[in-house]
């Protein structure tokens, strides 16, 4: 009797819950009101709940189709390279109306060649969608090197052009419940190595020219060379992006921010065989005569392990400038260095107005490294009166454990880094580590309760004073995301 007793409690919690979720199923449709009713009338008169997921985008979309509607095949064989290209095109008719159109990709593995998106646009992954990247090189068109490059970065010339690529667009979100993007990029690296190869290696997504991305919610994995590329754009929301890649793997950079304002880069984790983050603006003259810098940058809620390499690099194509990168809240984990800044003569540029604070690192090599030692030249035409300007550089409130070096810190001769500020910092060394715990040369600045003592080009000042972080808001930070509801065909 008393199992029987538990039994009816048990069913009628059961019928109870399924009345409360029933319930918010119906107040959740109720908040977009544009979408269609939950409750769908067959031939038979008999009603059922037509299944919705919501997502998070700055815009919803009115319009919506599937890969499926345009011939596209999930069975990891077929190439989609057409179909994704029609479907965006067909898309694209819709402009702004009511908010533009969405292409949901579904469960699958999505074979493709490159494909170009378009303005209020959104492409949706599902969570078991995988979108990967063909290896076939007839299907990666060769497009001009950047302007603020001159020239591909693994050779002269062009660049296999990007697997999701878009230039001159407006209001582009690239998003998913954690749907994966496969770069497939072993056959690149090998290439790469061997130095067969004719052009510059293709990144997963580059945006050009445009304004309004939002890039979050994925999971890109073994992209053949840098992963998510916004270049000459403004207002970026990068977020929730999970990338993954063989920490030797070359040139795996995860998000390099390149002449770009007003970008939020959040809630990130990064394994990489490069920098996990990279920011940018062009290499030494091209770059300079492009002149757009990299500026209005927010990064925080970061991980990244990458044992070669940085987990935020400045540079060290900066020649068209960086300026106000605000980074908070880092969790570095076996890297190579915390905070890098990598110019060189030729480059000219600047890199000014840096401010790091919250930031945590589990075995490094270098908790701080500035460089004006770095050469990898465009070309011979580089300017040797071309000096960078490094200036007013802070870092707060951090703590370090199993580290080799503190830090590396090398200026220009004749030209130092100056207004270098280091405050309430706590490294504990490495067993292992070097005699030399702090090496400077050519860098001015100050420090206080850094253990342990820093060089003395950084002496202690009085008083305990920390280094600057701003306290206001840069004003992608006040960008909003909202609840966005989908309604896929197949379920």
């Amino acid at each position: 009797m008393e199992l029987l007793k538990n039994h009816k409690t048990l069913h009628m919690m059961n019928q109870k819950l399924v009345l409360i979720l029933l319930l918010a199923f119906i107040s959740a449709n109720n908040v977009n009101g544009r979408h269609s009713s939950p409750l769908h009338h067959n031939h038979h008169g008999h009603n059922h709940i037509k299944d919705y997921f919501e997502y998070s985008a700055v815009t919803c979309r009115a319009y919506t189709a599937s890969i499926t509607d345009f011939g596209g095949v999930g069975d990891g064989v077929t190439s989609n390279t057409k179909a994704f290209q029609t479907a965006i095109d067909h898309l694209g008719q819709f402009g702004s109306k009511g908010g533009g159109s969405l292409l949901f990709v579904p469960p699958g593995r999505w074979l493709t060649g490159s494909f170009n998106l378009t303005s209020h646009f959104t492409l949706f992954l599902h969570q078991d969608a995988v979108l990967l990247a063909t290896q076939d090189e007839n299907e990666w068109p060769v497009i001009d090197p950047l302007p603020s490059y001159g020239r591909g970065r693994d050779a002269d010339g062009g660049r296999y052009i990007s697997l999701i690529f878009g230039t001159n667009l407006t209001d582009v979100i690239i998003t998913g419940n954690n749907g994966t993007i496969n770069g497939q990029g072993s056959p690149w690296w090998v290439k790469f190595r061997a130095g067969q190869l004719k052009y510059t290696r293709p990144y997963l997504i580059e945006i050009m020219y445009s304004d309004s991305i939002q890039i979050s919610n994925l999971t890109l994995i073994d992209s053949p060379s840098w992963n998510v590329h916004p270049i000459y754009s403004s207002n970026i929301i990068i977020q929730g992006i999970t990338i993954l890649a063989p920490v030797r793997s070359p040139n795996t950079d995860g998000i390099n921010p390149d002449s770009c304002t007003n970008t939020r880069i959040e809630d990130c984790y990064i394994v990489s065989g490069d920098d996990c983050i990279a920011v940018k603006s062009g290499w030494d003259e091209y770059g300079i005569a492009y002149g757009m810098p990299t500026q209005q940058l927010v990064i925080r809620r970061l991980t990244c392990i990458s044992p070669t390499s940085a987990v935020i690099a400045l540079g060290s194509e900066m020649s068209g400038g960086i300026q106000d990168v605000r980074a908070e809240d880092i969790v570095a984990i076996n890297s190579e260095s915390g905070i890098r800044i990598k110019t060189g003569i030729g480059r000219g540029g600047f890199v000014k107005d840096i401010y790091v604070k919250g930031f945590t690192m589990h075995t490094m090599k270098w908790a701080f490294w500035m460089t004006g030692n770095y050469g990898s030249h465009a070309d011979d035409k580089w300017d040797p009166s071309a000096i960078p300007i490094i200036q007013n550089i802070n870092y707060r409130d951090m703590v370090a454990e199993n580290v080799t070096m503190a830090a590396r810190l090398e200026g220009i001769a004749g030209d130092p880094f100056t207004g270098i500020c280091i405050s309430n910092v706590t490294i504990a060394m490495s067993p292992f580590a070097k005699k030399l715990t702090w090496n400077c040369t050519d860098v001015e600045g100050v420090s206080s309760d850094v253990t342990p003592q820093p060089c003395a080009a950084l002496p202690p000042v009085q008083g305990g004073k920390a280094c600057d972080f701003p306290e206001e808001k840069l004003p992608i930070e006040d960008v909003k995301v909202h609840m966005c509801y989908y309604k896929p065909k197949y379920m």
